[in-house]
This record gives structure tokens, C-alpha cells and sequence, in this order.
């Protein structure tokens, strides 16, 4: 295949940016009054998003009314989420009711009709946490709920990106690897990459670093590891790119619970805009949790059967875990390998029902080099197609839009075509 059969077809950037600086609530209780049935369904969705997997959420029909019925015979839960839409006298009558049942300490948030700022600011005076006005989303409600807890949402204020293999040997780590340099570096933003294929993670090699502590480490920590013994941890590999390198012997066998991964990974988070997770190819609880919960996935395929089962029954556990989100990015490698039958990008992508996020040629000699140099493609041809290839994928990814024109004629636009997730 020539480099210039190597194209996908654009997409568009608004679906990517749909689930952006939404922070995964705290482990609160929250209990959900639905007075129609459009705002119960919009409830039962928020209630499974992964933004609040952490919190106990129940949603209940009925309005204010079942809520002070309920309530004066049960302690109030953290938080209160009401949809009512009485006039104003009604719903003034029904909330100063609705007081005398709340226990002290509870946020009450309202859905009503009231499109009214006056009303709002009255509320607001009288006690209310926050009201929306209807219709709203299931977005819209997990938004209004995380705001509630600011000071846990300034905890996390990175956002992670899972990078998996759709079968192992297609370059997921060495895609992780390359896109993380490529923000760094031509982004300058701060990240961290944390390798979590404790066994056999290769960032330390194609970093050409040696680091005697790092991901095993931060893991084992338990509730001694804060951010110093982080940062202690963590291996310096450009001016803004650091690693929680694997370690590099066989050694000892560790058996992860996704109660240890999760922890470390916040606070990762609470100190880098970026994290990238550079995730095995295995299928347990933890790594799947990981990617459920990750801000971003990237799914790297090659064009063959297996990839293209795999990658079909991940997108299809995923887009069912996370409905809220935009749908994994794609990247199929190690297109064109010479008398190789392959299943042409086009095809792999139409099989999916998916765009390809990017599309990248086969080409053994440069990433070998780099890899047997410790050296990133950015760093070894900063000029050439790969290199462009990395840097403008890294802003899809991150949802920006790329800072220079793209030559019609240039290599790269036979190579690459950045696409918009669905």
C-alpha cells in the first residue's frame, strides 16, 4: 500500500468536548425526587455515569410532595435533587415544608419551571444549593452536583488519557509514549505518563532511563504515599514530561485490585494537566475500570481480524459504561507492511461504525531506531511526517486545534488525516 491510499476522512471536534472538566463527584449519598418521566430517565442515566461512580445515588418518582413524605420518616441523604414545577407560590410553600424535614448539612438542588433571575437569586438567599431550569441533561445535573464540592474538585484537576493495545505487539506503548512527548514538548504542557504494565512496560527503555523507584512503588505505598513521596518516585525525562517508570526485573509478582490503581492515579492528576496510562493488553477488573473511568481513551489497532474483533468488543463495553462520553479515539498502525494481507482502513473503520483518529503507515526503520535509541520520533526527525503526525494527533486528543496550516501537497497530509470523534 503507497502512502498516498494512507486517508480518513475528517470529524468534527464538538462531541469530543461534551464530558470536558466534569470531576468525578466524592463518596456522597444522593437521593433524586423525578416529578416526570423525562427527568426520571435523565436521572437513571446520570445515576450510572462514571462521573458518580463514586457517590450512593437512588432516584425515586415523584416531586417535592414524596420527598417530604419520605423524608419525614428517614434522615436526609448528603444531597437532595428535586424537580418540581409548581408555580412559584406552590413551590415556596412545599420548600419551607420541605426544610423542617432536612436534616442539618444537606444541599438541596431544584429542576423547576421558574425562568426567573429574581426567583433564582430569592432561592438562592433562602438556602438552595442550586436550580436549574428544565429540561436539563444528565450532564447538565452530574455538573450542578460536582459543584457542590469544589474543594474535592480542586483535587483533580488533570485529565487522564488511557492508551490500550486492541491485542499486544500493535505499539499502544509506543503511541502513549510519542503522544505524551508530543505535549510536552511541542504543547508545553506538564505530563506524566504512568506505566502501568508492571511486568513487562517499556517507558523507562524508550526513555533510555533506569529509575530504581516508581509505579510499583507509588502502588504499594498504600496511605503512606502523598505528593512528596510522588514526586521522590517519579523520573524526570524532559523539562515537562515525567514517568512512573515500571520496574525493570522480574523479581516480585503483583497482583493490582483497582483499589490500589485509583488512588494513585487522582493524585497524579491533582498535580499534572495530563496523565497518560500506558495500559497492558489484559482484560481484568482494574484495567477495566481504568478505562471507564479514564477522561480519554485511545484504542490502538492494527488492520488484521483480531484487532478488529477486540477493538469492536471494547468500544461496545465501553460506550455502554460511559453514555455520556465520546466514544474511544482509533488509531490503526502499522499500516502497509509489504505482502501482508491487511484489511484496508476503510473497511476497518465501516466494520466499527467508528472514524479512525489517525492512520499510520508502517515504517520499521525509524521506530526501530528510536526505540534502540531511547529517543522519541519528535526528537530523532522532528520534521518528518511521523513527528507531524504525533504532534497533531496530541491535539485532537486534547481537543485543540492545530497551530499551523497544513501544506495540501505535504507528506503528512498523504499520511494522516485528524478526524473528530463521533
Amino acid at each position: 500500500m503507497t502512502a498516498n491510499a494512507m486517508q480518513v476522512t475528517p470529524i468534527e471536534m464538538n462531541a469530543e468536548m461534551h464530558s470536558e472538566n466534569i470531576s468525578i463527584l466524592p463518596r456522597v449519598t444522593v437521593q433524586i425526587f423525578a416529578e416526570t418521566q423525562g427527568f426520571l430517565e435523565i436521572a437513571q442515566q446520570a445515576a450510572h455515569d462514571r462521573h458518580m461512580s463514586r457517590a450512593q445515588v437512588k432516584v425515586h418518582s415523584g416531586g417535592m410532595s414524596a420527598a417530604i413524605e419520605f423524608y419525614k420518616h428517614a434522615s436526609t441523604p448528603n444531597v437532595i435533587v428535586l424537580e418540581s414545577h409548581a408555580g412559584r407560590a406552590q413551590f415556596e410553600s412545599e420548600l419551607e415544608t420541605l426544610s423542617q424535614v432536612c436534616d442539618s448539612g444537606t444541599n438541596v438542588v431544584v429542576v423547576g419551571a421558574i425562568n426567573d433571575v429574581v426567583f433564582f437569586r430569592e432561592m438562592m438567599r433562602k438556602g438552595l444549593s442550586d436550580y436549574m431550569v428544565a429540561p436539563v441533561g444528565a450532564l447538565d445535573l452530574i455538573r450542578s452536583l460536582a459543584g457542590l464540592y469544589p474543594e474535592e474538585n480542586a483535587k483533580s484537576i488533570g485529565t487522564s488519557i488511557a492508551f490500550i493495545g486492541a491485542r499486544g505487539g500493535v505499539g499502544a506503548s509506543t503511541f502513549a509514549h510519542n503522544i505524551a512527548w508530543a505535549l510536552s514538548s511541542d504543547m508545553n504542557h506538564n505530563v506524566v505518563i504512568a506505566d502501568l504494565d508492571i511486568a513487562f512496560g517499556t517507558a523507562g527503555l524508550d526513555f533510555n532511563q533506569d529509575p530504581a523507584q516508581g509505579i510499583a512503588d507509588a502502588l504499594s505505598a498504600n496511605e503512606r504515599l502523598d505528593q512528596n513521596m510522588l514526586d521522590r518516585l517519579m523520573t524526570k525525562c524532559a523539562d515537562n514530561l515525567h514517568m512512573l517508570a515500571a520496574p525493570a526485573m522480574l523479581d516480585k509478582a503483583y497482583d493490582l485490585h483497582d483499589a490500589q490503581i485509583e488512588p494513585v492515579i487522582e493524585l497524579v492528576k491533582s498535580s499534572s494537566p495530563y496523565v497518560v496510562l500506558d495500559l497492558p493488553h489484559m482484560w481484568s477488573n482494574w484495567v477495566r475500570q481504568s478505562l471507564i473511568r479514564a477522561d480519554k481513551i485511545v484504542i490502538v489497532a492494527t488492520p488484521d481480524l483480531a484487532s478488529m474483533r477486540n477493538t469492536k468488543n471494547m468500544l461496545d463495553v465501553l460506550k455502554a459504561a460511559r453514555v455520556n462520553d465520546p466514544m474511544p479515539h482509533v488509531v490503526l498502525n502499522q499500516v502497509g507492511i509489504a505482502k501482508k494481507p491487511e484489511i484496508r482502513p476503510e473497511d476497518f473503520a465501516k466494520a466499527l461504525g467508528i472514524s479512525l483518529s489517525a492512520i499510520v503507515p508502517f515504517d520499521p526503520i525509524l521506530f526501530g531506531h528510536a526505540a534502540n535509541n531511547g529517543q522519541m520520533i519528535g526528537e530523532m526527525q522532528p520534521k518528518s511526517a511521523i513527528a507531524e503526525m504525533f504532534r497533531d494527533v496530541s491535539m485532537t486528543i486534547v481537543g485543540k486545534s492545530a497551530v499551523r496550516p497544513m501544506k495540501k501537497d505535504s507528506a503528512f497530509s498523504r499520511l494522516f488525516s485528524k478526524v473528530k470523534a463521533s
